[in-house]
C-alpha cells in the first residue's frame, strides 16, 4: 500500500511536469483517527456497543457454564451407561460446542455490523466536512496522515481545523 502510494506520487511528479505548471495541486492532510475520536456521538455510539458486547458475553458464559457442566456429567457418570446414553451425552456436548462456536461467530458479525450502522452517520458527517473544506479550500487532494505513510508534508495543509469549525466542534 505504501509503495503504490509512493509510485502514484513519484510518477505525478515525474510525468506530471506540464500538467503541474497548466495547474497548480494544493495538499492537505487530515489525521482522520483524530477527528474521530472528537466527533460528537462516537462515545453513545460507543455506550451501545459496549451494553451489546456485555449482553452478548453473558449469553455466551451462560451457554459455556450449561456446556462444562454437561461435559462433567458425562465424565462423571459414562461408566455406569449404557452404549446408547454415552453416545448420545456425547452427541448432545458436540451440538453444544458448535452451537457455542457458531454463537461466537454470529456475534461477531452482529457486533461489526452494528458498529458500522452506528458509526456510518458519524462518518459520512465527518467525510461531507472534509469534502466542504476541500471544495472551499480549493484543494486537490486531500491525504489521511491517519492511515497513510506521509513522508513529507511542508507542502500540505493540515484542515483539522477547518473541518473541526465546519462540524462546530472546538
Amino acid at each position: 500500500m505504501k509503495k503504490t502510494f509512493i509510485l502514484i506520487v513519484a510518477c505525478l511528479f515525474a510525468f506530471g511536469g506540464t500538467a503541474m505548471a497548466q495547474k497548480n495541486i494544493k495538499l492537505g492532510h487530515i489525521n482522520s483517527n483524530d477527528l474521530m475520536q472528537i466527533m460528537p456521538g462516537r462515545d453513545s455510539a460507543q455506550t451501545v456497543l459496549q451494553a451489546e458486547v456485555a449482553e452478548l458475553e453473558t449469553t455466551l458464559k451462560s451457554m459455556q457454564a450449561e456446556a462444562e457442566k454437561r461435559y462433567n456429567d458425562y465424565v462423571a457418570n459414562q461408566a455406569g451407561w449404557t452404549d446408547l446414553i454415552r453416545q448420545t451425552k456425547q452427541r448432545e456436548i458436540q451440538d453444544m460446542a458448535s452451537r457455542i462456536e457458531e454463537f461466537q461467530q454470529n456475534a461477531q458479525k452482529q457486533l461489526q455490523d452494528r458498529e458500522q450502522e452506528l458509526l456510518k452517520p458519524i462518518i459520512d458527517r465527518a467525510k461531507k466536512a472534509i469534502e466542504e473544506v476541500a471544495k472551499e479550500g480549493g484543494y486537490s487532494y486531500i491525504l489521511d496522515a491517519g492511515t497513510a505513510a506521509i513522508l513529507y508534508s511542508q507542502d500540505s495543509d493540515d484542515i483539522m481545523p477547518l473541518v473541526k469549525k465546519k462540524l462546530g466542534l472546538k
